[in-house]
């Protein structure tokens, strides 16, 4: 595919498609999405790509509320040919702080961040007592949300988060601006990473707005006492409304995204080891 003026005789400017791993604080920005009261992620992204010479929108696998992290958002867009080489290097001196580029490359022609998306992995941190100062901002202090007598138990709530996977009508557990339809969550792992610190690993093939925060909430609900577990097993098997309880952005980051092998623009090492990237909550895993 080709660029050009449109003009007879003009120079025609061959362009290529890119994606970016980027990384990014939620709490530095009022969500992903452009809006007039900003910044936002994409604001921000867009200005620095212009500045290095690339005025062609992005396209993100999906928008992050104020509030929620990326340790990995992927977008893409259309540049020159050639473009990518350096351009990562020259976007981490342009852009704001909290926000950061991991691996800038080509593409197949086929890629699409959004819509070639297979699998999201998101992690939500809850803090049941007062967490090390180093986590504030990227985790939710559930007893300041949730005044309830009966501790939560970190197996009560891991058996509780478990019970919502499978392949679901989540309409009880999201924003109703996102369309209803049959949503497959393929696990829901709760560690606990340090003491009093709680991790919940969510992998799906896609995710409602809000959907995570829901159901982390909610089981934190039903696992203090708050909600009866009929309710919540009714809100998942019959998509009954309930009053559930929608976690805050804080907790929240988009841990990563996975595409079909051919069309995966990052390496297994990058994965493993994402390279540029801050080694600090809430970036870090349990593991480092």
């Amino acid at each position: 595919m080709a660029q050009g003026t449109g003009r007879p005789g003009a120079r025609t400017v061959a362009s290529k498609r890119v994606a970016l791993w980027v990384w990014y604080r939620g709490d530095r920005f009022r969500g992903f999405q452009t809006q007039p009261k900003g910044p936002t992620v994409q604001q921000a992204l867009q200005e620095a790509l212009l500045q290095a010479g690339v005025s062609a929108p992005v396209h993100p696998s999906g928008r992050t509320d104020r509030g929620v992290h990326a340790r990995m958002q992927v977008v893409s867009f259309r540049a020159p040919e050639g473009a990518a080489e350096g351009l990562g290097e020259i976007l981490r001196r342009r852009l704001p702080e909290g926000l950061g580029v991991c691996v800038a490359r080509e593409v197949m022609e086929a890629f699409h961040a959004q819509w070639r998306a297979v699998v999201k992995e998101y992690r939500y941190r809850l803090a049941l007592r007062p967490p090390d100062p180093r986590w504030r901002g990227a985790c939710w202090q559930v007893a300041e949300d949730l005044r309830s007598e009966r501790p939560i138990a970190p197996e009560r709530f891991a058996s509780l988060l478990g019970r919502c996977v499978g392949a679901r009508d989540f309409w009880a557990f999201h924003a109703k601006s996102s369309p209803r339809k049959v949503r497959r969550l393929f696990s829901a792992e709760v560690r606990e990473i340090e003491p009093g610190l709680l991790e919940a690993r969510l992998w799906g093939d896609s995710f409602a707005r809000y959907q995570v925060r829901y159901l982390v909430g909610s089981s934190a609900m039903a696992a203090a006492g708050l909600l009866s577990e009929q309710q919540l097993e009714a809100a998942l098997e019959e998509a009954a409304e309930i009053r559930g309880f929608r976690a805050p952005g804080s907790g929240l980051t988009l841990w990563e995204v996975h595409y079909p092998p051919e069309l995966d623009p990052f390496t297994r090492e990058e994965r493993r080891s994402p390279p540029h990237l801050p080694r600090a909550p809430p970036f870090i895993a349990p593991e480092e």
